[in-house]
């Protein structure tokens, strides 16, 4: 068996050298030990330090030590300076998003009051229009009635008997009523039209606000819970991907641009909305206003016609009876003619008959003497009274058969006068009073 036996290297902290310890410190190179022989030394005779390189050994590593507390030491104090700056900092920017958050809560609320503000007037601006779109479709069916009485009074007054068709000043302020009651119908159709219009536009704006409201309500709670939060709330997490900055964002310039675009639409709206409230109130004021007069006038023309028909149909009806009267008288005068020349045969036959028989007489004594003469003349005289009696009875009959077409035509005139007193008294100043009164016009 060989008595060689290896021999271990001595170990040596080489951190000292690392740290710049002076050469003196390293352990002296040991020689190698001799060879012995005998298994009995074997372990006592392998390498060893020797005590100076123990010593410089375990006096490096408590420099070593040393210097490692003093860095951690150091290391300490920074980091310790570094968690409290970072602490304080934290906080600090902590507090300011805090206060920063409670001032963007301001605003949002301020901007979600008017909003609301608006919504508000607008919700009450478009039921006033619903109710002027109610009131105009009411007027609008109220006037029906005066075109249906109006178009009804000329028809009636179309069927008026022959002298008493005639286009007169109530035919004349109809028409007018007529054409007033079509142009009002028109003009309020026109207006019921612009006042859904505006409607709409009103609640396209209301629903623009509400949205933006809306938006602002969430976006108020999420601030108002990101305020709530510190570093004790139980319900953070991490999020990396939040700080990300996201596509489309808003500033505050753009922010506040689109509320106050909003608000401005709205209050345009509303202004709008004003404007046609009071030409609505102003229009259905008007047109009732215009309506009511032109009945006023026709009503007018109506009585006015009543009193020229009744004052005509009075002094024709004195007329006939003066008539009536006359052709009574005129019949008497005639049955009186004839009875004059009825009697005037009487002497007639006498004063022929004398003639006659002087007519006879013989010779010379067919004489024209006296009696003769008279004879001759009172024969000429009755002729001449015959004749004139004659030409009375006939001019008395002319008299009376113009008498008797005067009375025909005055009873045919009375019926005229009273058939259309019957038609404008009767049944179109009748009908008339059926016309609507000044609220339903108005559209109550």
């Amino acid at each position: 068996m060989s008595s060689e036996v290896s021999v271990s290297r001595p170990h040596c902290d080489s951190r000292a050298v690392a740290l710049g310890f002076p050469d003196r410190d390293l352990p002296v190179e040991p020689e190698p030990p001799q060879p012995s022989s005998g298994s009995a030394t074997a372990g006592y005779r392998s390498a060893k330090c020797d005590p100076a390189a123990w010593f410089s050994n375990y006096h490096g590593i408590l420099d070593q030590a040393g210097a490692d507390c003093r860095e951690a030491q150091s290391f300490q104090r920074v980091s310790k300076r570094l968690y409290q700056d970072t602490e304080a900092a934290a906080l600090k920017a902590q507090a300011e998003v805090t206060c920063l958050l409670g001032e963007r809560l301001q605003d949002i609320h301020g901007w979600k009051s008017e909003l609301q503000r608006h919504v508000e007037r607008l919700q009450a601006d478009t039921g006033a229009l619903l109710a002027l779109k109610t009131r105009l479709e009411r007027a609008l069916d109220a006037t029906e009635t005066p075109y249906a009485i109006a178009t009804d009074n000329l028809n009636c007054r179309a069927r008026r008997l022959g002298p008493d068709l005639v286009r007169d000043s109530v035919e004349e302020e109809l028409l007018k009523e007529v054409d007033l009651i079509r142009s009002v119908q028109a003009l309020l159709k026109r207006t019921t039209a612009q006042v859904v219009a505006q409607i709409r536009m009103n609640r396209e704006a209301k629903q623009t606000l509400e949205f933006d409201w809306s938006d602002k309500y969430q976006a108020y709670n999420f601030d108002d819970q990101c305020g709530k939060y510190n570093n004790m709330s139980p319900d953070t997490q991490h999020h990396p991907s939040s700080a990300i900055m996201q596509d489309h964002v808003s500033n505050p310039a753009s922010w506040t641009k689109f509320t106050q675009d909003n608000l401005s639409k709205a209050l345009q709206e509303e202004h709008a909305t004003s404007s046609l409230r009071m030409l609505v109130e102003q229009l259905l004021l008007d047109t009732t206003e215009d309506l009511r007069v032109q009945c006023s006038g026709v009503d007018r023309a109506f009585s006015q016609r009543c009193v020229e028909l009744i004052e005509a149909k009075t002094q024709l009806e004195m007329k006939l009876a003066e008539v009536l009267g006359q052709i009574g008288a005129q019949e008497r005068n005639i049955v009186a003619l004839q009875q004059a020349i009825h009697n005037k045969e009487a002497p007639m036959r006498v004063a022929q008959s004398r003639l006659y028989l002087r007519s006879l007489r013989p010779n010379m004594e067919l004489c024209r003497d006296a009696p003769q003469l008279s004879l001759e003349g009172e024969v000429r005289q009755i002729d001449a009274t015959l004749a004139s009696l004659h030409q009375q009875l006939s001019e008395a009959r002319g008299s009376l058969s113009h008498l008797e077409e005067s009375r025909m035509a005055l009873e045919k005139d009375i019926n005229c006068k009273a058939h259309s007193l019957f038609t404008e008294r009767d049944k179109c100043m009748t009908h008339r009073k059926r016309y609507p009164t000044v609220s339903t016009l108005s559209g109550y």
